[in-house]
């Protein structure tokens, strides 16, 4: 997953010190007095390009993103905040780039070198201290980004959606790799959580734990709630909806009835409907289970995989193009 690898983002302060120190490095090489404050000039100028260049390049093309990462990356950071602070730091190095050249030629002819130096350098590190709040917010991004999980696109996957604390976490740890944390308060989950079954030697498929959501009109829905709806949307090949009849999650059967029916509108994959503690209450129609007891897991389990070998087999079927 490309936002792993986005390294630190420097500040504008170590952007300076770093590219300054290496600067004066290249200056003493240099014997005439002249020549020296041109390559001090030069060699910063260049040093503060390439990192500010750098920062710019280590995020990736959010258009060329799959659809779930660009939504989530939206919501957790803004995409137009992102793209704006990119936008200025590519400004700041062209600048810097362009000052830093101007000056090296002027100082060819100029009859005080160390006057010209002293002022490249003012102006140039104007122009880094101009961005310093785009690089404090892209680094601020990258550290929120980075600890998105990698969803594996082309894997079947499966949704787990609900109201908070009906019980999602719980069928995860049971089935999956995924270890989310489990509490008996809502909202545990505070973000998207992947885990894999292994299906065979060579295949598996994809689980995937998203934050309770609430039954409420999408614009009241927080930032926890909308990345859950994303997964849903964006990833699902199959969601499997998990209903408390007991209600001890603390929310009203009705309501989480009427937000399975607004998943099955947003969506046009199968959505399986299951209760979880069913060891306190079941409801008819409806295949049952206990994550506490483990009785019904593994039934449901084998009733989401009859899902995947349909998928496999109609991609089977599918002419080539």
């Amino acid at each position: 997953m490309e936002f792993e690898t986005i390294p630190t983002v420097p500040t504008a302060d170590e952007v300076l010190d770093r590219s300054l120190r290496r600067a004066a490095a290249k200056k003493k090489l240099k014997t005439n007095v002249d020549r020296a404050n041109e390559e001090f000039v030069r060699a910063a100028a260049k040093s503060i390009h390439d990192k500010l260049k750098s920062a710019v390049s280590s995020f990736p093309s959010f258009e060329r993103l799959p659809p779930f990462y660009q939504e989530v990356a939206d919501i957790l950071v803004s995409l137009d905040r992102l793209k704006q602070s990119l936008g200025a730091v590519t400004w700041a190095a062209d600048q810097v780039w362009t000052i830093g050249s101007g000056y090296t030629r002027s100082m060819r002819s100029a009859e005080d070198t160390d006057q010209k130096r002293r002022q490249a350098v003012a102006r140039i590190a104007s122009i880094v201290h101009q961005v310093e709040d785009d690089l404090a917010f892209l680094n601020e991004a990258r550290n929120i980004l980075r600890k998105l999980p990698h969803v594996t696109e082309g894997e079947f996957t499966v949704v787990v959606a609900g109201f908070p604390n009906v019980g999602k976490s719980s069928f995860i740890r049971s089935v999956s790799t995924a270890d989310p944390e489990i509490a008996a308060y809502p909202f545990t989950t505070k973000g998207v959580i992947v885990g894999h079954r292994d299906i065979g030697k060579r295949d598996r498929i994809q689980f995937i734990d998203t934050p309770g959501v609430l039954e409420r009109p999408a614009d009241e829905r927080n930032p926890i709630e909308r990345q859950a709806v994303s997964a849903i949307i964006n990833t699902a090949d199959v969601v499997l909806f998990i209903l408390d009849a007991s209600e001890h999650c603390g929310y009203a059967l009705d309501d989480q009835l009427r937000l399975r029916d607004e998943i099955s509108r947003l969506v046009d994959v199968p959505v399986v409907t299951v209760v979880n503690k069913a060891d306190i209450r079941g409801l008819e129609g409806c295949p049952a289970m206990s994550t506490l007891t483990g009785d019904g897991v593994a039934a449901v389990l084998d009733l989401l995989l009859t899902y995947r070998k349909e998928a496999t087999k109609t991609s089977l079927r599918e002419p080539l193009q």
